[in-house]
């Protein structure tokens, strides 16, 4: 049996569908309520629509603070999708959703956030606060992208700002064991490790560095980028030497 709950914050059961201000929850298998722990079960097929939000999933468990349809935080476990009045996105094996802090976990393999033109992949965690734009992306797969910057590695973080409603990344951190790829719409940059400030224009790179552009190909242990100019440095620790290849081609 199916049931349909429609939680009213004015307790107005006049309607038959849902209204502004109103969260309908729909499951397969009922709702367990737990009054002293404060939080409900929903389990399969759970679908809750609200004015703020949209999501489905296979079990809920719905955390409230003094009633029913004053809904704090919601985990989601089994095919979870979330979509938000505010434009996200996200899709997991299982999301942990803060809705009062605007906090959000994505766990698992396929792990997916979209937030405008920025998109967040991972095989493992997603992390991610909307009211200060701190993120964390972590786990094999990881993948940072937006309209200007593709970044790939094991750990991203950072923070992300919106200017004139767009969101731009102020603050990045990036590591792998293996080798990290920062790409630009001119520079395709491989380390193991890389730091970017957008205060200062900067991103260095460190360790097994590699850069390429257009026809140039610069190998060392260090590079320091002005990302305004595009100009560039790169050192090397042990040698002291750095390896350019510059490749003339006719046209």
């Amino acid at each position: 049996m199916k049931y349909i709950i429609t939680i009213l914050i004015f307790f107005s059961f006049q309607a038959i569908g849902r209204e502004s201000g109103q969260t309908e929850i729909t499951t397969d298998d009922g709702i367990e309520v737990f009054n002293q722990e404060k939080y409900y079960l929903l389990k399969t097929n759970v679908i809750i629509i609200s004015d703020e939000y949209e999501l489905s999933a296979d079990l809920v468990k719905a955390y409230f603070n003094k009633d029913l349809y004053d809904i704090t935080r919601i985990f989601s476990d089994g095919n979870v999708t979330l979509i938000s009045s505010k434009g996200i996105k996200a899709s997991g094996e299982k999301i942990d959703f803060d809705i009062i802090n605007e906090g959000l976990q994505i766990f698992g393999k396929n792990s997916l956030f979209t937030n405008k033109e920025i998109i967040m992949t991972s095989d493992e965690e997603i992390k991610i606060n909307n009211i200060t734009g701190n993120f964390l992306i972590n786990g094999p797969d990881s993948r940072l992208k937006s309209d200007t910057i593709d970044i790939t590695g094991y750990l991203i973080k950072g923070k992300f700002s919106q200017i004139k409603n767009i969101n731009e990344v102020e603050l990045l951190y990036v590591e792998d064991e293996k080798q990290i790829n920062i790409k630009t719409e001119t520079l395709d940059m491989y380390a193991l490790r890389a730091d970017y400030d957008k205060k200062i224009n900067i991103i260095e790179l460190f360790d097994n560095v590699k850069i390429f552009r257009d026809n140039e190909s610069i190998l060392g242990d260090y590079a320091k980028i002005n990302t305004l100019t595009e100009s560039y440095k790169v050192t090397s620790k042990e040698s002291g030497k750095v390896k350019a290849l510059l490749d003339k081609t006719d046209e």
